[in-house]
């Protein structure tokens, strides 16, 4: 391959007089050791620039990447992989921003579940009178014009995955004394979580500047 120590050794002894065959073995030695030093700088300068690159960096400096975006809002999940972190990278750095979309779609990214958001001020949410889009008790929203760049979201948590092989409490795979899946666990052995703390910091990294937004969340 390219740069590594069988390369550069080949390459090395490709531009060696003929003469250099009479010390073969002293010869040898020689180069490979400064083939072993050249594959180490060769793989380093590698390693450096694949780092330069938000969609090719990788370990720690993904995570100096998103620091240098997005300071402590925007850090890697506990055990999550260096594909995973990019993708939430890149996803944030072209999110849309100051909509009501936007807000609409950061909720989905995080949970898989639309939010439903309703503006006071806004007919198509709270209908008018001799509108189709309203009735009492079937469609739409109570309006105020009290209630300026100011929006309701109802959010919804995510279906949690749960514990992966683990039985759920009462369930049939799981019984004392018996072969089983079951096992005393913790909430921080839960794959998938958000924390509602994450989506208030999501609405919050997306809103307009100067607007309310009130949000209740729902499992």
């Amino acid at each position: 391959m390219t740069g590594d120590q069988a390369d550069i050794v080949a390459r090395i002894k490709s531009v060696l007089p003929p003469w250099f065959g009479s010390v073969r073995d002293l010869v040898d030695a020689l180069i490979q050791g400064l083939a072993n030093a050249s594959a180490f700088a060769y793989a380093l300068y590698q390693y450096a620039v694949l780092q330069t690159r938000i969609k090719t960096a990788t370990e720690g400096w993904l995570d100096m990447i998103a620091a240098d975006f997005f300071g402590t809002a925007l850090m890697r999940s506990a055990n999550q992989s260096d594909a995973s972190f990019r993708a939430r990278i890149i996803i944030n750095l072209f999110r849309e921003r100051a909509t009501r979309n936007a807000i609409t779609r950061v909720l989905t990214d995080l949970t898989g579940r639309a939010p439903i958001i309703i503006e006071p001020q806004r007919p198509a949410d709270t209908g008018a009178y001799g509108a189709p889009n309203c009735g009492y008790g079937v469609a739409g929203a109570y309006g105020s014009m009290l209630l300026p760049f100011q929006a309701f979201v109802q959010a919804y948590r995510p279906a949690s995955s749960g514990i992966p092989y683990i039985a759920g409490y009462g369930s049939p795979p799981g019984g004392y004394s018996a072969p089983s899946r079951a096992a005393y666990a913790t909430l921080s052995q839960s794959t998938g979580a958000v924390t509602d703390a994450d989506l208030y910091a999501a609405v919050d990294s997306v809103k307009p500047v100067g607007t309310i937004v009130w949000m209740n969340i729902r499992s």
